[in-house]
């Protein structure tokens, strides 16, 4: 896994503005402040981190976003490049089992760390199974590590950059354009280990059968690399990322909205917030891309119609919610999914019949399980999240009737009661997406990782009208999660660094 630069560019000194303070943000302004350039960062919340916030209360401290860590390299090697560890800000502990899953024949699954033994598990549901495990891990290995070293350091300007001999045969073999939906099907039969390889994929917010077989790095990354956690949770990472920045000089203003880009025709010139303007020699946008596209900037100087996003196929949205429960649980580890009900009725609710799903799956996340610091003492700190279809019509009514079905089935499942012992609850969902970050009809995850919507074909990450504005994060190159979002933050560094040097 290479760094974020792979040389230390000197460059004449520039004045950059970053809007909004995610995983993107705060790489693209840690790395360009590092090469000397005054750079400025614009946060509409409270908080650095984006999505990966938290709050707390009653003794509760909540993640509000990502739960998951995977790629833990990414993470180690982007702290090394300003010569720092991931042990300097955090420890990480690998998860063992790496999560649970309720599947709808009434079986339980602890999915074991470590490739080994995972691939004796599936030997044991289906024979001969784990032979053909190990070689499509194998496959994936090759994947990730060409994937990771080549295809999401590139910009993705054009088809052009993908037209080397070297990488177009690559391409080839990873399996770009066909579904991973079908390799996964071509190699098992057993329903459940189906379930279980086809699951990581749901973070790029697609369904299988419509995710490029190339993302089968994912379980790559998710058996052969494994699960962990940050203790303190995961906005330990977003804590630390700001940490990085302002040793680097960044500064920052928080509860900033931004109303306005003004331009001169060819470059953006001038950010417009609430509170007052900041000139610009480059800016970034990690605001919610068609937010920054539709609303920040006047017609002349959009990327896209108000129709292309229209057609875009937006990963799903989320019902969530922060459960304080003053006892300790049976049942549940730290990952736990539901898949006791139909996953593809569920998956044609969000992408093909979009309403409020008839028989939901859903996630449940108990990091008290783990690190007792995130819940008072004797008590259980729970996120529960179920994947909707994005710009459904929200109400307390829906969250409410939701949470009942979904605490209903926990309590089933696990042979408890938990809705007698909740002692805090929010809820997050639709409108909460909308209102704090902006988010394109709501949706949760970004864009989704479809055929249609990879590589070069995602919304550009630089301005096609204003030569100095740019754009990154989970809706542009090269795509939605945690990893990703801090490599597109360093692609926008490089491809700026290239103008000033």
């Amino acid at each position: 896994m290479r760094c974020c630069l792979e040389l230390h560019l000197t460059s004449n000194m520039a004045n950059i503005i970053i809007i909004g303070s995610g995983f993107g943000g705060l790489s693209s302004a840690a790395t360009l402040a590092k090469d000397g350039h005054d750079v400025t960062v614009i946060e509409k919340n409270e908080q650095a981190g984006g999505r990966a916030s938290k709050f707390e209360a009653e003794g509760f401290v909540f993640d509000m976003g990502p739960s998951w860590y995977w790629m833990p390299e990414v993470f180690e090697n982007y702290f090394n490049y300003f010569g720092k560890s991931t042990d300097d800000f955090y420890k990480l502990k690998r998860l063992d089992p790496s999560y649970r899953v309720f599947f709808k024949n009434g079986e339980e699954i602890d999915v074991p760390a470590g490739e080994e033994a995972v691939i004796e598990l599936v030997e044991s549901l289906e024979t001969g199974a784990g032979q053909k495990l190990k070689s499509f891990l194998e496959e994936a290995k090759y994947k990730y590590e060409v994937g990771m070293n080549e295809f999401v350091w590139k910009p993705s300007h054009s088809i052009t950059e993908f037209m080397d001999f070297r990488i177009a045969k690559s391409a080839l073999k990873l399996q770009m354009f066909s579904s991973i939906s079908s390799q996964i099907r071509k190699l098992f039969k057993n329903s459940m280990i189906i379930e279980l390889l086809e699951f990581p994929v749901l973070f790029l917010g697609a369904k299988p059968s419509n995710t490029p077989a190339l993302y089968s790095l994912m379980n790559y990354a998710d058996i052969t690399l494994g699960t962990w956690y940050p203790e303190g949770g995961m906005y330990e990472i977003s804590k630390a990322m700001y940490s990085i920045a302002l040793d680097q000089g960044v500064k920052f203003h928080f509860n900033e909205p931004v109303k306005k880009i003004e331009s001169n025709g060819s470059s953006a010139k001038r950010v417009i917030t609430e509170k007052g303007s900041y000139n610009a020699d480059y800016v970034v946008a990690n605001a919610d891309y068609r937010h920054v596209d539709q609303v920040l900037l006047q017609k002349e100087d959009r990327n896209y119609s108000s129709e292309y996003w229209e057609k875009r196929t937006m990963a799903p949205s989320s019902l969530l919610f922060y459960i304080g429960v003053n006892k300790k649980l049976k049942g549940l580890i730290h990952h736990n999914l539901f898949f006791d009900k139909d996953f593809d009725q569920h998956a044609i609710e969000i992408y093909d019949d979009p309403q409020w799903p008839s028989a939901p799956l859903f996630y449940t996340c108990v990091p008290s399980q783990t690190d007792q610091t995130v819940a008072p003492d004797g008590m259980e700190n729970l996120f529960l999240l179920v994947p909707l279809a994005p710009n459904l019509e929200d109400s307390d009514e829906k969250r409410e009737e939701f949470f009942d079905r979904i605490i209903g089935r926990l309590e089933k499942l696990t042979d408890q009661k938990i809705s007698d012992s909740i002692v805090y609850k929010k809820s997050f969902a639709m409108n909460d997406f909308v209102d704090r970050y902006n988010s394109f009809k709501g949706n949760a995850y970004g864009l989704a990782n479809t055929l249609k919507q990879t590589a070069f074909l995602k919304p550009k990450l630089k301005n096609k009208n204003l030569k100095n504005l740019y754009y990154t994060g989970q809706l542009t190159t090269p795509g939605p999660g945690v990893p990703p979002s801090i490599i597109s933050g360093c692609v926008v560094a490089q491809e700026i660094l290239k103008q000033t040097t």
